[in-house]
């Protein structure tokens, strides 16, 4: 530790802090624009100076090292002199016309500057000429007339994605934020995860959701968790009126540190399927609204009524507690021969076996990814399921981290890759790896056993497969190697369903009714398949679709936002998801949907969910 003194008050900070930092944790303001805490100190704005004694020369407090017996000032008549110049200057440069932008009114942070330093005007006149305004991306819209060229969207971009998109182009005045070599956001290599949108202090990158519905400062902030995949990302789920505005990353969540995909950040905001808000009942072949009351005694009859015995399929999107209320319904009270999940454990089943086999976790948790310096991924396209994850290692690749790729099918992190070995997963790959390998093997045996922290990530490439041989492979592989292995899973709660063993295959043998508790998953093609043998199909549903429109009862749940539950990540951590916005009337949650249905069939079911989770060993620690 080391001690300075800021403003009079002596401070204590871990060693390597810089004087903005330790102002920051003795709750002393200091004025930024360039500075943002999840990016590296940059010293571009100067808005942060600060004087020290013995220096000459105020200096950006950002990216200055505290140091032992250090004494600095925040707020003497030079330094608000300085400020005010400074800001004076960046609103003469570009069009800065407060009345005329959408973040005007707090939710900006160069007019809360000025006025924080008693700003109402600027003496210098603009001199700015117009800039064009980029609306080809479908999220949001880049106005190169409202940056202060503070790079925070660039930084972000590389620093915490590792996509490298957004660059500057030209200098001085004429300096402009651009993607790749000046192509259209639209058509660049942009991968709309939106941390730039979020990290833009001013009106230069606005999502086209919350832009114009007033300032987002002001409205209801629900801390919660994305349950787009299994990694349980924190979130910021922004609403007003009962109306979703936006979702921004929890910089404070461990999982993500902040980051977003697009699947968590906008597909929510795009969402356009229509809304079940009421039960409903088949009648003369149509679909006729009834009471809750009327709907649950449809189905007790259809139940008893069933000769060919029941089938239940459930989404991996539901919490915990409704997949083990499903679980004892179906599988412990009515004995049914078919009771699974909507992924089939085609993610977890070979991971579970061997688990179960071995007796003890063989999985690691999401730090070793964190702290990688190789990492191999196998059968498996973090970019469609589990984006969040590359950014881990994506932003540290230029750094000296290593990328091996090993997939059968165009992988779009090759391009990232250092070495990418187009075979197929099986068990005699990793022995070849292990014992002879030879070209491109012996290259990646080679640069897997030099590197001091290995991390291998497999997925549906080794899970999918007939038998579990390349698991139990790819397991001795990585403790020969001292490699974290890692398996992302599938959904939400892929984790929870396994243990509650909601993993066999969906095949129908004869039963002539089909309970899906769908929520609000939207239904693969698939699923729609499969379930078209099915006689009599029940669903419990928040949105419309192909399977809904052919069932005999329709039972209306709320969606992801809705409802509150808990989710265990692929690496075992018992997270809650809050509700963030009011059901519609009339529509219920898939457990309550669940408890409902078992006091119908007068079953009773237990609410021991968390200590079902460990009652067989998980492939991870759950905790």
């Amino acid at each position: 530790m080391i001690q300075l003194t800021i403003d009079g008050q002596i401070i204590q900070v871990e060693e390597g802090s810089t004087v903005l930092q330790a102002a920051r944790a003795a709750n002393i303001h200091i004025p930024t624009l360039c500075d943002h805490p999840e990016l590296t100190p940059y010293g571009g704005c100067r808005l942060c100076l600060v004087e020290v004694d013995g220096f000459r020369t105020p200096q950006a407090s950002c990216t200055l090292p505290a140091s032992s017996n250090m004494v600095v000032h925040t707020n003497t008549t030079k330094l608000q002199e300085a400020r005010k110049f400074i800001l004076t200057l960046i609103f003469s440069e570009r069009n800065h016309f407060c009345p005329f932008c959408q973040v005007s009114g707090g939710d900006c942070e160069l007019q809360n500057a000025a006025y924080d330093e008693g700003m109402a005007n600027w003496p210098i006149s603009p001199t700015y000429n117009p800039y064009p305004v980029d609306a080809s991306h479908p999220y949001f819209i880049l106005d190169n007339n409202r940056c202060i060229l503070c790079r925070r969207c660039v930084r972000a971009c590389s620093d915490l994605v590792g996509n490298h998109t957004l660059g500057m182009e030209e200098r001085g005045a004429r300096t402009m934020v651009i993607a790749d070599f000046g192509l259209p956001l639209g058509s660049s290599t942009c991968i709309s995860c939106g941390a730039c949108v979020q990290v833009c202090p001013t009106g230069a990158l606005i999502d086209r959701w919350s832009a114009y519905r007033g300032h987002v400062h002001e409205s209801d902030v629900t801390e919660t968790i994305c349950i787009g995949c299994s990694l349980g990302c924190g979130i910021q789920v922004r609403t007003r009126d009962n109306q979703l505005l936006r979702i921004d990353g929890n910089w404070q969540t461990e999982a993500n540190e902040g980051l977003l995909c697009e699947t968590g950040r906008f597909q929510p905001m795009v969402e356009n399927r229509q809304r079940i808000t009421s039960p409903m009942i088949r009648k003369h072949d149509q679909l006729t609204p009834v009471t809750w009351e009327e709907a649950l005694q449809e189905i007790a009859h259809l139940f008893n009524a069933a000769p060919g015995g029941i089938a239940a399929l459930a989404s991996t999107r539901l919490p915990a507690e409704a997949l083990y209320a499903f679980q004892q319904i179906f599988a412990e009270k009515l004995h049914s021969e078919l009771v699974t999940s909507t992924e089939e454990g085609k993610t977890t089943a070979h991971a579970a076996a061997l688990a179960r086999q071995i007796a003890t976790p063989f999985e690691a948790r999401l730090d070793a990814l964190k702290q990688a310096d190789c990492v191999l991924l196998i059968g498996t396209d973090l970019r469609a399921s589990h984006e969040v994850a590359s950014f881990f290692f994506k932003r540290k690749l230029l750094l000296g981290t290593r990328l091996i790729v090993i997939d059968p099918t165009p992988n779009p992190l090759n391009e990232f890759a250092h070495l990418v070995i187009k075979a197929t997963a099986n068990s005699d790959l990793f022995q070849t790896l292990q014992t002879s390998p030879t070209g491109d093997l012996a290259t990646a045996a080679q640069i897997l056993a030099q590197a001091s922290h290995p991390v291998i990530i497999y997925g549906e490439g080794i899970t999918a497969q007939p038998s579990a041989n390349a698991l139990q492979a790819l397991v001795q592989y990585a403790h020969h190697i001292k490699a974290s292995l890692m398996n992302l899973k599938g959904q939400a709660n892929s984790l929870a369903a396994s243990q509650y063993g909601l993993e066999k295959p969906f095949v129908l043998k004869g039963q002539s009714i089909t309970y899906l508790a769908l929520g609000d998953e939207q239904p693969t093609q698939h699923l729609i398949q499969q379930l078209e043998a099915a006689p009599t199909l029940i669903i419990q549903a928040s949105h419309a679709s192909a399977l809904t429109a052919r069932a005999q009862v329709v039972l209306p749940v709320t969606s992801w936002l809705e409802q509150e539950g808990a989710y265990i990540s692929f690496d075992g951590r018992v997270q809650q998801a809050k509700a963030a916005l009011p059901a519609p009337t009339n529509v219920r949650t898939n457990l309550a949907v669940l408890q409902a249905l078992a006091n119908c069939l007068n079953l009773t079911i237990e609410n021991t969910w968390k200590e079902k989770l460990n009652q067989s060993t998980p492939a991870v620690q759950i905790a």
